[in-house]
């Protein structure tokens, strides 16, 4: 007989550590068809160089969705609202294929994942839980005001990525139009604008991450 008990607390915090385990022992499994998996199998004519440019970049949107995990189950454990933490929860299953398609990526090309993801993760998570502890309106307005920067992020990525690298371009556009998703979803629940010191104090904590993870 199905089990209809209502998940608890404990429950979900359990949850919550399943999580961080399989996003930093490995990426959880995509559930989405990869969008770049018919270009994976082609012959690739990258140097040496470009292949460490577009590693790089994509370990940096690696790190990026790790953030992303720990942000919405801290904003999804949090929330004493069940219809937004169904919309947390949804965001963080789709940020999860990006999981598995950017580490996917950096593998292709012989790189390597952040050397600080356990790091990124916890940090990310104190965050979210701080942003969900002001209230509702205030946590769907971080997760709008993060998409925005993140949407910034990938458009620079797509800019600076070998014009050869045909597999990560196909990863980082569905990223763009996932993000681009997400942002509409908290505004349309309720996200309000965040004030302008805020903003700032996000984008340069992204700058420090994402200056850090091209490199390590």
């Amino acid at each position: 007989m199905e089990d209809l008990r209502k998940p608890t607390p404990l429950d979900r915090v359990l949850g919550i550590l399943q999580t961080a385990v399989l996003v930093l022992a490995d990426a959880p499994p995509s559930r989405r068809p990869d969008p770049a998996a018919a270009l994976r199998t082609q012959p690739e004519s990258l140097d040496a160089a470009e292949r460490a440019q577009s590693a790089a970049l994509m370990r940096v949107n690696h790190v990026g969705e790790i953030c992303a995990q720990a942000l919405y189950e801290a904003q999804a454990l949090l929330t004493r609202d069940a219809a937004l933490r169904a919309v947390f929860e949804q965001a963080a299953r789709e940020e999860s294929d990006h999981l598995a398609w950017t580490r996917g990526r950096v593998e292709q090309l012989g790189g390597h994942v952040s050397y600080l993801s356990p790091a990124w993760f916890g940090g990310a998570f104190a965050i979210g839980a701080l942003a969900s502890l002001a209230g509702d309106a205030i946590s769907l307005g971080f997760m709008s005001e993060t998409e925005r920067q993140v949407e910034e992020h990938l458009h620079s990525h797509l800019e600076r990525l070998p014009a050869g690298d045909r597999v990560s371009r196909a990863i980082v556009e569905q990223m763009k139009a996932d993000e681009a998703a997400h942002g509409s979803t908290a505004r349309a629940h309720g996200g309000v604008e965040l004030p302008w010191p805020v903003r700032q104090g996000m984008r340069l904590a992204a700058r420090v991450m994402t200056t850090t993870a091209h490199y390590v």
